[in-house]
């Protein structure tokens, strides 16, 4: 499946997909306000900010998956998001990263990059790396930080 024709729907309801962000180096991230590794919200902002005008896209998918860490509506995560870290990457709806309602996204993803223990999203924060041309480049477990991503970012940018 191309991941440019997948179909979204934005953290306040606007129908989208990919194909807005082609041509874009996407990091995807399924999120969650309530986990250890929500402090990240900080660090991806950081890495949106000083790459977005070369070209970098991080979107954030909020996940209710891993122990409920993620158990508000789309309004109190956009607002937790806004308030506590300053959040203006795009965010999307509640997503299923796993399981028979895994959103063809994630699905997607994890069939291209397995991870070093194979299939599914472990956990929040599981981070995926795509190319301009949409190819998954890497994925990234949820404790790696993402100032590390950085020198793989700056090269997909060029």
């Amino acid at each position: 499946m191309d991941l440019y024709e997948i179909a979204l729907r934005t953290i306040d309801g606007r129908a989208c997909t990919l194909a807005d962000y082609r041509g874009r180096v996407l990091l995807v991230v399924n999120v969650a306000s309530r986990c250890a590794f929500t402090p990240q919200y900080a660090a991806l902002e950081a890495l949106y900010r000083r790459h977005v005008a070369r070209g970098l896209s991080v979107l954030g998918f909020p996940c209710d998956q891993f122990g409920q860490q993620e158990p508000g509506d789309e309004a109190a995560i956009a607002d937790f998001c806004a308030s506590r870290y300053a959040v203006s990457f795009p965010m999307f709806a509640k997503t299923t990263v796993n399981g028979e309602e895994a959103h063809p996204l994630f699905r997607c993803l994890t069939a291209a990059a397995p991870g070093w223990l194979g299939g599914p999203v472990r956990w929040n924060f599981t981070k995926f790396l795509i190319d301009r041309e949409g190819r998954v480049y890497r994925r990234y477990a949820p404790q790696t930080a993402p100032a590390r991503l950085e020198r793989a970012i700056r090269r997909l940018l060029g």
